[in-house]
């Protein structure tokens, strides 16, 4: 299965979330609002197929400088926490169930948010 359907695959099998076309990339969101992870299949050329999405304070810092080779601070929202995980590399996809998870749990409101276990 190509990255972006495993990575669809887990993305929508959370409570209330959808998918469509953002900023020329497949992107998901919760009840249609807010976004939780964002595709990047060589965004502006940077050559890595990943994707983006918030995640707990501290956790991008720490990733991206212990394993630089498999996460990096990606463009326009780096600033704001979102971690870039990269899928052109050897993928864990069980951590990438609990990334998709904890950046759901970050954008979805605490209701929907409780639903989704570890």
């Amino acid at each position: 299965m190509a990255p972006v359907d495993e990575l669809r695959k887990r993305c929508l099998a959370l409570p209330e979330a959808s998918e469509r076309i953002s900023h020329g990339e497949p992107t998901w969101f919760v009840r249609e609002k807010k976004a939780f992870v964002r595709f990047a299949d060589n965004h502006h050329g940077d050559g890595r197929l990943a994707f983006w999405c918030p995640a707990p304070p501290g956790a991008q810092e720490e990733l991206v400088r212990t394993e630089p080779d498999r996460f990096f601070r990606p463009p326009y929202v780096g600033h704001h926490g979102w971690l870039g995980v990269r899928l052109d590399v050897d993928v864990d996809w069980a951590e990438v169930d609990r990334i998709v998870r904890d950046a759901y749990r970050l954008a979805a409101p605490k209701a929907l948010a409780a639903l989704v276990g570890d």
